[in-house]
């Protein structure tokens, strides 16, 4: 049996050599010798003690949740199984809250005839301002729906309500009447207050980026090639080649291609005109990124799949090069993998999400409208995860009704919480989860100028995993 001495220099020699096997792999690996003579391991090497190895070795990386599902036909009644399992588990999570465990139907409700105090779960089916300014919900459960006023002269519950959407799932505390409820107190979904700020025991980087738009006139190719050099320690200072040293994982969370025809003026602002060239050239720029890094790509809405969420991994027809990338894993638009898990340590879980459903709430949410909008990632970021979902409203983006679960659902709490889509670089936290949104690799066009977008590019986030301090890298 191999000493903890030798079986760390075994590690080392993995890294060193730049050399990537994932451990799902070994099973998969008939000769044990083979490995052993790649590695230059003694024969007393068991295969318990290769897959200990490998997963010790930094770059781990799991893929939690990604959406796979064949096509079929959609009937309306999908969308309805869709909204129940939708509610049957945000009220699983509500339910958990003290304030929440006596919570009733609204059928109940609505049948008492005298007043008292009650509360229910609800989904907001409607909302409007009374010719009083109070704010009218009509909130509905699977037994029927009720009507809650919220009244102006409570302005911390006004707030709260100000700024609820349409189809997001809520708890509601208050004084029934006749079939209506009085509001005292409104309670999202929300992130337990009690969340851990996990720390990993190893110096080492996650890289996160996106929106490269490769094809556009507008890709800014030098300073993307000047990210290339820094990540295979060619370019920067001692201490920012240190870092990339350190780089375990590297995240390209959606729009890597300009793609075809997304916006009526595009085909003006295309370098390369053909999609497959388009995939050819992030091909080559990924091979470029050293094989020890472990490589996770999302698609985004510039991508070619279809726009309807969630997004399937990026079809191998135009990608396949970075299919036969052994460090490279293709998830879906949203997804949720888990980095850095060793023996003694869970790992981060990391929420992906492009970002398609940011702008309506930058527009319709009138605390986010009021603070700057699309500028304001880290408000929208907030505002999602309170609600647990990447995009409550109906309108809010289209989506694919899934009978049994939404993979739109925030039921995985993450540690990382990860988007791009609206071109600025923004770090921030909430309630120890750490929320980035990913600049982008294109200058400004005519269309982003005309929907507001006033992008802040060529930049890279670089956080260290064992102290969960970022740096925004510039290029």
């Amino acid at each position: 049996m191999p000493t903890q001495e030798e079986k760390r220099k075994a590690v080392e020699r993995i890294l060193s050599q730049n050399i990537l096997v994932r451990p799902e792999m070994l099973s998969k690996i008939e000769n044990e010798a083979v490995i052993k003579k790649v590695l230059g391991l003694p024969e007393k090497f068991s295969e318990e003690d290769l897959k200990q190895i490998f997963f010790s070795a930094p770059g781990r990386l799991e893929i939690v949740r990604s959406y796979k599902e064949e096509a079929r036909k959609r009937t309306a009644e999908d969308f309805t199984a869709h909204f129940n399992a939708r509610y049957g588990k945000l009220k699983e999570i509500l339910q958990k809250k003290q304030e929440l465990q006596d919570a009733m139907s609204i059928k109940r409700v609505a049948s008492k005839s005298e007043r008292e105090k009650v509360c229910i779960i609800g989904m907001i089916y409607e909302k409007s301002l009374t010719k009083n300014k109070n704010i009218m919900f009509t909130l509905e459960d699977p037994t029927g729906q009720i009507n809650v006023v919220v009244s102006k002269n409570k302005p911390d519950v006004f707030k709260m309500a100000e700024d609820c959407v349409r189809d997001e799932v809520i708890g509601l505390a208050g004084v029934s009447g006749k079939n209506i409820i009085f509001a005292d107190s409104i309670v999202y979904p929300e992130i337990p207050a009690t969340n851990e700020l996990k720390k990993g025991p190893a110096e080492e980087y996650a890289v996160f980026t996106g929106d490269q738009h490769i094809g556009s006139r507008h890709f800014l190719h030098e300073s993307f090639g000047n990210f290339i050099k820094w990540i295979n320690q060619e370019l920067g200072s001692d201490e920012q080649r240190e870092i990339a040293k350190k780089v375990k994982y590297v995240f390209l969370v959606g729009d890597l291609v300009d793609g075809i025809g997304i916006y009526p003026t595009q085909y003006n602002d295309l370098e390369i005109k053909d999609i497959e060239d388009q995939y050819s050239k992030l091909i080559e720029a990924i091979k470029q990124i050293p094989n020890h890094i472990s490589i996770i790509i999302c698609a985004g809405n510039h991508d070619a799949l279809r726009l309807i969420e969630p997004q399937p991994p990026l079809y191998s027809d135009y990608a396949k090069g970075l299919f036969e990338m052994p460090n490279v894993y293709m998830v879906s638009n949203p997804a949720v993998v888990n980095m850095g898990a060793s023996e003694n340590f869970k790992g981060f879980n990391v929420l992906l999400y492009h970002g398609a459903s940011f702008h309506f709430y930058s527009e319709n949410v009138e605390s986010i409208r009021a603070q700057g909008g699309v500028k304001r990632a880290d408000l929208i970021m907030k505002f999602l995860l309170q609600r647990r979902h990447l995009a409550p409203e109906h309108t809010s983006a289209t989506y694919v009704p899934i009978p049994d679960s939404d993979p739109l659902l925030i039921d995985i709490v993450p540690d990382f919480f990860v988007t791009g889509h609206i071109h600025r670089s923004m770090v921030s936290s909430y309630r120890n989860i750490t929320m980035l949104n990913c600049s982008c690799w294109i200058g400004m066009t005519d269309f982003q100028e005309k929907v507001g977008l006033i992008p802040e590019p060529a930049r890279a986030i670089a956080v260290n995993l064992q102290t969960r301090e970022t740096k925004v890298m510039r290029f």
